[in-house]
């Protein structure tokens, strides 16, 4: 049996910018700033005795062929990886898989590409497999997505992520261990309880493309600001940063947010928080947030069940093969 473990992600700033729309037709390109954490997809690979496919994640299929599958993002790691009959594939999410922000789609795509690219016996590299997610997810299926997710979950860590027409390039922040342990203190996730299809919110056509594009470069210029800070390791500024992110953001299309969201970040903002942004395209999944190391307990006593407040905890291993060890 193989298993491997992929991380998903949180975007500081420069959501948006990696879409090719805007990467590959706008000078400078794009720029993320990113960091894994230690919510993870599961994906287990096995052989069958028979030749059929079983596939197992919020439901069950069984096939005779790979065509027949339904789960698109199996369906073509299988064909991109040559594995074509007699296997099992199960996966199995810390968080919700899809809707949530965190670019779990993608990490479902890469972990899954990891596994059977060691059940074949090869071991690969994360630039081969963020590549790879991208060719399945934008290239073959046409999803509407950018490309720091598939990064993100492959290489872990905190990165700069940088997107061009000419590719992709991962610049890894160095954190130390007192940063990573203040990071860990003070950035909360605090879950909607509605979840939304990013392909959704970014296939919605713009009510004004040059605005769209003004603060898209807005939000690039924010990302750069956003690592200036991270390495000085003002977090404060930081997470105000992030409020001023967010006000931007909420203005690239009217799906990005509702009344229900943005009376949510209120209730964030008078519970403490200095600043936070909605991760994702937006209209639900996980709220990113910044205070003092006492704001998250103030949000677990005061906030409802159904928002549930997760910690962030740093990933920085990139999505790995857990076993064999």
């Amino acid at each position: 049996m193989i298993i491997s473990r992929t991380p998903v992600r949180v975007s500081f700033c420069g959501g948006g910018t990696d879409l090719d729309s805007f990467a590959k037709k706008v000078e400078g390109g794009g720029m993320v700033i990113s960091v894994a954490i230690a919510k993870y997809i599961h994906v287990t690979v096995n052989d069958r005795f028979d030749s059929k496919i079983r596939l197992s994640y919020s439901k069950l299929e069984t096939t005779n062929t790979v065509e027949e599958i339904e789960h698109d993002l199996v369906r073509e790691a299988l064909k991109a990886t040559g594995v074509s009959n007699g296997i099992e594939i199960t996966t199995i999410a810390d968080i919700p898989s899809r809707g949530t922000g965190l670019g779990s789609s993608s990490a479902v795509t890469v972990g899954v590409l990891n596994a059977l690219y060691k059940h074949i016996g090869r071991d690969v590299s994360p630039e081969h497999l963020a590549k790879g997610a991208c060719e399945i997810e934008i290239d073959k299926l046409g999803e509407p997505i950018g490309r720091q997710d598939q990064y993100a979950a492959a290489f872990g860590g905190m990165n700069r992520i940088s997107f061009n027409p000419d590719g992709v390039e991962v610049s890894p922040i160095a954190l130390s261990r007192d940063l990573v342990e203040r990071m860990e203190r003070e950035f909360s996730l605090v879950y909607t309880n509605n979840t939304r299809s990013a392909s959704s919110v970014l296939s919605e056509p713009p009510l004004d493309q040059g605005d769209k594009i003004a603060r898209l470069r807005a939000i690039r210029d924010q990302a750069a600001e956003a690592e200036k800070l991270i390495r000085s390791g003002d977090l404060k500024s930081l997470g105000a940063l992030l409020h001023e992110t967010w006000n931007v953001k909420r203005g690239l299309s009217p799906l990005v947010s509702n009344d229900y969201l943005d009376s949510l970040y209120s209730r964030l903002i008078d519970l403490g928080a200095n600043g936070g942004k909605l991760l994702g395209a937006g209209g639900g999944g996980f709220f990113l947030v910044h205070g003092p190391p006492d704001l998250r307990s103030r949000l677990v006593d005061d906030l409802p069940p159904e928002n549930r407040v997760i910690p962030l905890k740093i990933d920085h291993d990139g999505s790995r093969i857990i076993h064999p060890k």
